[in-house]
């Protein structure tokens, strides 16, 4: 049966089935061939499942609830960010919290420390901003569980209650702590908050206790190592118009009309189920980077956006020498990614990858 997404079979001869190498814990991730020279896999192959450590089962939960919500509203089914939303950042990673103590239960009261821990965030990510989300309010069956977070500081000082910053978004409310993240050299520490909830409701209702959904870390990060750099920028220079230069060259009107053959974007989609990814990759399912294919035809349009180098290179095939090439047919914009992926500590991940996607071409 032919699989559904093309070129796909000339990528898993490339690379060995990755859905193989992650179930043998023997192989380390080091030994796998090399990645063909698409961006994203080159990126996210760091981030891929490669030893025995690496072991995470299906993500559930409110956590995934919120962050796929999350990205449904920043990117498309593809991955390609909205221009319309901009989260004011690249990175957005989800941790959540380690729990300690005995029964959180003591009557009609719910109290539950909590430790968030940001042991080994890599360098290249820069916090912005650090919030806290939880729900302040849990419908019961005789009544509501409302619930508070208060900050747990290291000194004898006595707790204090954070309050949200914003109304609640979805019944989820967001405290900023970025304050009591940031430490005076600049890195970030560790984060200790207790979850207190309380039993409302009627006189005689009586309702089974019930664990409220805990509440996790969101940081907001800027990391500059996410993509590639910028394809540089041509410089500014007055062009003539082509048209001006095809009157000076009348044998060039005769083509007129685009050939299927030329010059265009061209679809390259990729599954992340077929690489064996989709276990720890939530979003998007595939990634189409796509790719620029054809001939530069002899006379280049005002749409192909090429540099005047482009146009008497043109000329110079035809009238000159054929042995100079024709401009190539290479991508001219790009548009980043987004993907929500597992993290190797169970962390959920939001990142955009710079110049992942192409989105037209040009000859050059």
């Amino acid at each position: 049966m032919a699989m559904p997404y093309p070129f796909t079979n000339l990528l898993l001869l490339l690379v060995v089935p990755l859905s193989q190498a992650a179930n043998q814990s023997s192989v380390p991730l080091g030994s796998l061939p090399a990645v063909p020279t698409l961006p994203l896999l080159q990126a996210l192959q760091t981030r891929a499942p490669g030893s025995p450590g690496w072991q995470v089962g299906p993500a559930s939960g409110q956590p995934l609830h919120y962050m796929l919500n999350l990205y449904r509203r920043a990117a498309d089914r593809e991955g390609r960010p909205r221009r319309s939303l901009s989260l004011g950042t690249n990175t957005i990673r989800l941790v959540q919290a380690s729990s300690h103590g005995g029964q959180p239960w003591a009557g009609r009261w719910y109290l539950q420390a909590l430790t968030y821990r940001l042991e080994g965030q890599p360098e290249a990510e820069h916090l912005l901003r650090a919030t806290v989300v939880y729900l302040p309010s849990l419908t019961l069956a005789h009544g509501r569980l409302l619930c508070a977070l208060e900050l747990v500081a290291a000194s004898e000082a006595p707790r204090a209650l954070l309050s949200p910053t914003a109304r609640p978004r979805r019944r989820w409310a967001e405290i900023d702590v970025t304050p009591y993240l940031v430490l005076g050299n600049g890195s970030v520490g560790s984060l200790a908050l207790r979850h207190v909830c309380v039993r409302a409701g009627r006189a005689g209702g009586h309702d089974a206790p019930v664990a409220p959904s805990r509440p996790f870390l969101l940081l907001y990060l800027n990391d500059t190592q996410a993509g590639l750099a910028p394809p540089a920028a041509e410089p500014h220079r007055h062009r003539r118009d082509i048209g001006t230069l095809a009157h000076d060259l009348p044998n060039y009107l005769q083509e007129q009309g685009g050939e299927k053959s030329d010059c265009s974007l061209r679809p390259f989609p990729v599954s992340f189920a077929q690489l064996g990814w989709d276990h720890w990759i939530i979003a998007p399912h595939r990634y189409n980077p796509r790719y620029c294919k054809g001939t530069c035809p002899h006379l280049l349009r005002y749409d192909y956006h090429a540099p005047n180098h482009a146009v008497v290179q043109s000329f110079v095939h035809q009238l000159v020498d054929a042995n100079v090439p024709r401009p190539s047919c290479v991508p001219y914009r790009y548009r980043p990614i987004s993907v929500l992926m597992i993290e190797r500590d169970g962390s959920i991940l939001y990142k955009e990858y710079e110049n992942m996607i192409a989105e037209s071409c040009t000859c050059r």
